[in-house]
């Protein structure tokens, strides 16, 4: 699987269509990975297993950008490329995955942040 949404939530997103509720996500939580993470959303799996909680500014225009994403303290030297999306800081449900820009090396006592990112919805109708 390329990253990407999870099936259950694209079907949530679907069911809007047939007059069903759409479940919000209260608290978005974003994991580390090493490659893709898959469908299930836990292949490739950073060493680091804190999930921080991500928030969003509003949409506009069909996207939106990043508000705030704490950092992770790094415990072992690896190469990021990956993250994914989560409903819960453990467990839960898994929402969608997204590749980095390019991948990062890290190493052991260093700190890891993502400073700017921008989720889309397209194309929009003109």
């Amino acid at each position: 699987m390329t990253a990407g949404v999870s099936a259950s939530r694209a079907n949530s997103i679907l069911n809007v269509h047939r007059n069903t509720a759409y479940s919000a996500i209260a608290t978005p939580f974003i994991k580390l990975h090493i490659g893709d993470p898959g469908s299930a959303g836990t292949a490739n799996a950073s060493a680091v297993t804190t999930r921080n909680a991500i928030t969003w500014n509003a949409p506009s225009a069909g996207s939106m950008t990043l508000n705030s994403l704490g950092t992770w303290s790094m415990t072992t030297s690896e190469t990021l490329s990956h993250v994914s999306e989560w409903d819960a800081s453990t467990a839960g449900n898994f929402i969608e995955s997204w590749a980095l820009t390019a991948t990062v090396p890290v190493v052991n006592g260093s700190t890891f942040a993502i400073s700017t990112y921008t989720l889309s919805v397209s194309p929009i109708a003109a």
